[in-house]
């Protein structure tokens, strides 16, 4: 994508230090998430937004660092909501060409992700079921031109738990768009991920200020423990 992008990319957070930093997260936002929820797990669905090659191959201009630290507890989550037979719903973010579909995407970023290709697919560890929904978007928000609503709609969900990748771009907008349609959101700081700590804390804010309940992947997972379904 751009070059401020390969410029800004630091490993902010790891798998083994993503516990500590979620601490901290979660004590800086404190302030504005006041706006607490329990999910209603009988209408609950877990989103996970373009956890794909393109972003979390180390070699990609689009490499982003936080992806890869939240891989196991994305992992988990997927696990633990099959399970219990609760619904996995996938985004892709996919192009045909910039002519296409690029728009001002293609202009803004240097490099973008072709569907049908290596880049394009899911990462191995989460790879999707044959059943599980996969929504393809071209936009950052996963609403955008999509079927996303219409599946939600269709399987009764009104309790979104979103991970996945980017923080601040199609995580963000995402939400924003789920907010707008009266979804209740639990965004997970633990389980979403982008190329900075900065970019990362500033959605946790805004987020918890006027959109989602920012919560833990550990508080989801305990509250799937006591589900029944």
């Amino acid at each position: 994508m751009s070059k401020q992008i390969r410029e800004d990319t630091e490993y902010y957070v790891t798998s083994s230090n993503l516990e500590a930093k979620a601490k901290e997260w979660k004590r800086k936002i404190a302030s504005y998430n006041v706006h607490r929820m329990t999910p209603n797990f009988k209408k609950a669905g877990l989103l996970v937004i373009d956890m794909q090659n393109f972003f979390l191959d180390p070699r990609s201009p689009t490499f982003t660092p936080g992806g890869l630290a939240i891989l196991p507890n994305i992992a988990g989550l997927i696990k633990a909501f099959r399970r219990r037979n609760l619904p996995v719903i996938y985004t892709v973010h996919v192009h045909k060409s910039n002519e296409l579909d690029g728009g001002i995407m293609g202009w803004w970023w240097e490099g973008m992700v072709m569907e049908n290709t290596k880049d394009a697919e899911i990462h191995p560890d989460l790879a999707p079921l044959p059943a599980e929904k996969i929504v393809n978007k071209h936009r950052y928000s996963a609403f955008y031109n999509t079927d996303l609503e219409i599946v939600l709609r269709c399987l009764g969900i009104t309790d979104l738990i979103i991970s996945g990748v980017m923080t601040n771009l199609c995580c963000e907008s995402t939400v924003r768009d789920a907010y707008f349609r009266d979804l209740r959101v639990f965004f997970l700081l633990d389980a979403t991920g982008t190329i900075n700590e900065e970019l990362h804390l500033a959605t946790l804010s805004n987020l918890a200020f006027g959109f989602a309940y920012v919560t833990e992947t550990k508080e989801i997972l305990r509250g799937l423990l006591k589900c029944k379904r």
